[in-house]
């Protein structure tokens, strides 16, 4: 396919501009220098046509969750309801200025203290801030909360401790926020290796963060020991919500010890993730935590919403509150599921994800073989053997029409060599999920039959088999102008 620039024809455009009844202005009046440029810009001369069908041909070159399955594990990536963005592009939000007298926004205001308080009920948490902008930005919240805690009781705690399963972004919102990381291994079980965790808890450590379930996918059977030997010391409990879409309706995060909770709206809430985000990572604590959460928060007061400021607040953490759109969609994917259709939401995903399992186990073998919850871990690590690796059997999915489940992560050592991380997510059909185990099960065969095949792959798809790391190190942009450079 060409690019825009190679489309380009001169003295073509798409648009055309009636003579103005305007004085004529030197643009260098209006723009400062450093913004002016003596070069002409190399701009492609192309008709409205050309344009929409350039990228309307592009964008079907894409894939996301409307064309298929999207099995990216510790991801997440579930069906985004269509009347989620119907709702949240209704005039009187999108066009919602922030600076707007609150009187005039009480419609939006109500969202969002109605969601706060449904999604405290959902987590076991007092009091919820909408504010973070995303989840690593909820992480980076939820610490500095931690930390604004410890110095306002007068201790100088300097460490967290981090299970060498987390994600990566739990070791970097704790160093952001000026705290030494501490790893804690993990067990056989796949779970927090307890005698560790004893001796790496003291009154220097400000708290543990934890998914749960774990990255791996497994609910850690330790849960009530692990809260008891945090506090015990005086430490706090982090909830990171990557996972949570296990729990909905089942159990409650605070109702098993732990203090402080981040959710990934734009994950287990159904709003769009990634590429087709924005995000919205709200922070809800626990009663002794509250007066420290980013301010205002939106409360309520003889029938009318109103912002509080909490009296020993961390502060702004942006300008304003989140993306207000994602705040809605979350609001209405809730709404329309009510309590019982989110305990349906956690019950589909775990028995989706042990049904794969169950199957697929014969031809991948599991990390950890024992019931998981929402996602799963296989390996690729038997076809080594054949010269074929997980990143091989990755491409060649993408030939039977499946995006690509994430691969090598976890990667802590020794069970997770080669890793396949699969979350089928409610969202999924058995239909489907049947579909996606054939194609898995005929790769099986394919890599001990024919490993070129998979080396080579993928071979349908519009941009074949990418040499990732050289792109990374020497990338090269180029763009068609004058001179050609």
């Amino acid at each position: 396919m060409k690019l825009i620039y190679e489309k380009s024809v001169k003295g073509r455009g798409g648009f055309s501009l009636k003579e103005d009844n305007f004085p004529y202005k030197d643009i260098s009046s209006l723009i400062p220098n450093y913004a002016l440029s003596e070069e002409e810009k190399a701009l492609p001369e192309v008709s409205e046509v050309d344009v929409i069908r350039h990228f309307t041909k592009l964008s079907k070159l894409n894939y996301g969750l409307d064309d298929g399955m999207y099995p990216l594990g510790s991801c997440t990536m579930k069906y985004n309801p269509k009347i989620n963005e119907k709702l949240a592009s209704l005039d009187n939000f999108v066009y919602a200025h922030p600076f707007t007298d609150q009187r005039y926004v009480q419609g939006s205001l109500q969202i969002m203290y109605e969601l706060s308080e449904m999604l405290s009920e959902i987590t076991g948490m007092d009091k919820f801030s909408l504010m973070p902008a995303a989840g690593a930005h909820g992480e980076l919240t939820g610490v500095l909360i931690i930390r604004k805690f410890f110095k306002d009781k007068g201790e100088k705690r300097s460490k967290i401790l981090i299970p060498d399963s987390a994600h990566g972004t739990n070791p970097a919102s704790s160093a952001m926020a000026g705290f030494k990381v501490v790893e804690v291994p993990s067990n056989e079980r796949g779970g927090i290796d307890i005698e560790k965790l004893n001796e790496l808890m003291d009154e220097d450590t400000a708290g543990l963060m934890l998914t749960n379930p774990n990255t791996v996918g497994l609910f850690d059977e330790n849960i009530e020991k692990i809260a008891e030997i945090v506090h015990s010391k005086g430490g706090l409990l982090y909830y990171d919500g990557a996972n949570l879409n296990a729990l909905l309706g089942i159990v409650r995060p605070g109702d098993t010890g732990f203090d402080v909770v981040h959710l990934n709206l734009h994950k287990t809430f159904s709003t769009p993730h990634g590429g087709g985000g924005p995000g919205a990572g709200a922070v809800g604590v626990k009663r002794e935590l509250k007066e420290f959460l980013p301010s205002p928060i939106v409360g309520m007061s003889n029938g009318e919403y109103i912002f509080e400021y909490p009296t020993k607040s961390i502060g702004r953490v942006r300008a304003f509150y989140t993306n207000f759109p994602v705040i809605v969609k979350a609001y209405v994917w809730i709404m329309s599921l009510g309590s019982d259709g989110l305990r349906e939401v956690a019950e589909t995903s775990i028995i989706n994800a042990n049904y794969i399992l169950k199957k697929l186990k014969r031809y991948y073998k599991p990390a950890y073989d024992r019931t998981c919850m929402h996602e799963c871990v296989l390996t690729g690590r038997e076809y080594k053997e054949f010269g074929v690796k997980t990143l091989d059997i990755a491409k060649r999915i993408m030939d039977y029409g499946f995006h690509p489940p994430t691969i090598y992560f976890p990667h802590f050592q020794p069970y997770a060599e080669e890793t396949i991380m699969i979350e089928p997510t409610e969202s999924e059909s058995k239909e489907t999920i049947d579909s996606f185990i054939e194609t898995m099960i005929k790769i099986s065969e394919e890599a001990k039959t024919n490993p070129e095949l998979l080396k080579e792959a993928p071979h349908n798809t519009p941009v074949g088999r990418l040499d990732e790391v050289r792109a990374v190190r020497n990338p090269k942009l180029v763009f068609k102008g004058d001179n050609d450079k």
